[in-house]
């Protein structure tokens, strides 16, 4: 029997996480999308309320929760902010390489403060001339005895200029095939973040470069074995951080279609609500049926790691599916806007802009392509 239901606590987990967005993070917005800085009340509340933890063991001071419960976090988040679900998002992505591959020590060096948002993480694999195909990355070590020499740069990483706790890809100097993860932290002379970007949208939510210069890393920093820390990062990004952008995506359909719905029942054309129009109605059943789908995609993808089981090419469908249908639900939500959707005034613009930063993000939908056809044809 398959059981497409959420548990009692999964419930009760989906009505505090909408609580906790509606009354925390709600009444930050506006001031995000006007400054486009990190709201320190988020980022506090955040941390308040444990969101960062769900992942985190509890024996580390986390929650101890499943993906499923980070997928409903997500989703119930991006629904007033994509932005604020975008920055979670990627605190889990700089989380799971050390849950998953941290020695002991590690472990209880760093999840407790980022349990507690004490400390707040990413990671960093992107550069210039390696983001879809990590392998061509110039960030590279050399060694010194025991300890590791890190020189380069990392561009579009998110929480560049917040994260304390930055997980970080580099590549062997003398061999292009040997790659390592290591775990560095604000502590550590020899890094820094440099330049701002400035996005379309999800405003709110850093994103920028990381510099490297002589960064010296001790053997202890290192999260799996030597030469094989592309498997790090790449897990991390398959199964956490494109599960995160479909908690996003799914977020930012589900308010597309709360906010077309008010006003078409509002706007009055021809005598009547807009929302007696066939064609309305056309298009919000479209977006109706696009965030179902892609739910079951999502949530199957999220039951799968749950059990134990490896769902990057799961996730890979579900975010292809649901960042694609996010983008097309902005769209149509602004058209049923009319020109009131051009308007700043109305969230619906935001949701346009979000959602174009939403299909390159952890792997553009082309890659997504490549890896499903992959899977396929396996």
């Amino acid at each position: 029997m398959i059981d497409f239901t959420f548990t009692e606590e999964q419930e009760m987990f989906r009505k505090a996480a909408r609580e906790f967005a509606e009354t925390k993070l709600a009444p930050q917005v506006a001031e995000m999308e006007k400054t486009g800085e990190v709201s320190d009340a988020v980022v506090k509340a955040l941390g308040e309320a444990e969101m960062m933890a769900i992942t985190i063991p509890e024996e580390y001071g986390g929650l101890g929760l499943g993906y499923t419960e980070r997928l409903i976090a997500l989703e119930e988040i991006s629904r007033v902010s994509v932005a604020t679900a975008m920055m979670l998002q990627v605190f889990a992505l700089g989380i799971e390489p050390i849950v998953k591959f941290g020695s002991e020590e590690l472990k209880h060096k760093y999840l407790p403060g980022l349990a507690s948002g004490k400390r707040l993480a990413t990671t960093a694999v992107t550069e210039a001339t390696g983001g879809s195909d990590p392998t061509g990355i110039k960030s590279a070590y050399t060694k010194d005895g025991d300890t590791f020499i890190v020189n380069g740069r990392k561009c579009f990483i998110t929480n560049s200029h917040l994260a304390d706790t930055i997980t970080i890809l580099a590549k062997a100097d003398d061999n292009p095939k040997a790659f390592c993860a290591f775990v560095i932290d604000k502590d550590m002379p020899g890094w820094k973040p440099t330049h701002k970007e400035h996005k379309v949208g999800m405003r709110g939510c850093n994103t920028g470069e990381l510099s490297f210069e002589d960064l010296k890393i001790g053997p202890e920093q290192l999260l799996g074995e030597e030469g094989k820390g592309l498997r790090v990062t790449m897990a991390a990004i398959g199964d956490v951080g494109r599960g995160g952008m479909v908690g996003t995506a799914l977020g930012l359909q589900a308010a597309c279609i709360e906010e077309s719905i008010k006003f078409a029942n509002q706007r009055i054309l021809y005598g009547k609500p807009i929302s007696a129009l066939q064609t309305i109605q056309n298009k919000i059943a479209e977006m109706k049926i696009d965030l179902e789908a892609g739910r079951l995609l999502g949530y199957r993808a999220a039951a799968i790691q749950d059990v134990g089981g490896r769902s990057s090419n799961e996730f890979a469908v579900a975010k292809y599916y649901t960042t694609e249908a996010a983008q097309k639900a902005a769209k149509m939500a602004v058209d049923i806007h009319g020109g009131y959707g051009c308007m700043e005034e109305y969230p619906v613009s935001r949701f346009w802009r979000d959602s174009a930063v939403l299909g390159p993000s952890a792997g553009t939908s082309d890659i997504m392509k490549v890896i499903i056809a992959r899977w396929a044809m396996s």
